[in-house]
C-alpha cells in the first residue's frame, strides 16, 4: 500500500496535502484525483480559474490532473 498526497495548485499558489490517502494501486489514486478535480472545477468554474491536483508519494511526484479554463476569443 502506498500513501499518495493530493496537493492543490491554483492561481493563488500551492496548497499541500499534509495527510494523504493510502491506495493499493496508482489507478485508485488517479480515480481519487479525478473525482477531487471534478469537485474543484465546479467550485472554480464561476471565477474561471485553472486548478490542478498534483499527486506525489513520499518519494516522488507521480502525476498531475488539471482543469484548464481556456477562454474563446469569440463571444456567443
Amino acid at each position: 500500500m502506498t500513501r499518495y498526497y493530493f496537493d492543490i495548485r491554483d492561481d493563488a499558489g500551492l496548497w499541500p496535502d499534509e495527510e494523504g490517502l493510502d491506495f493499493d494501486t496508482q489507478q485508485e489514486a488517479e480515480v481519487e484525483a479525478a473525482q477531487s478535480l471534478a469537485g474543484l472545477a465546479k467550485e472554480f468554474a464561476s471565477i474561471r480559474q485553472d486548478v490542478a491536483v498534483e499527486v506525489r508519494t513520499d518519494i516522488e511526484r507521480v502525476f498531475q490532473a488539471a482543469f484548464i479554463f481556456d477562454r474563446s476569443t469569440t463571444k456567443q
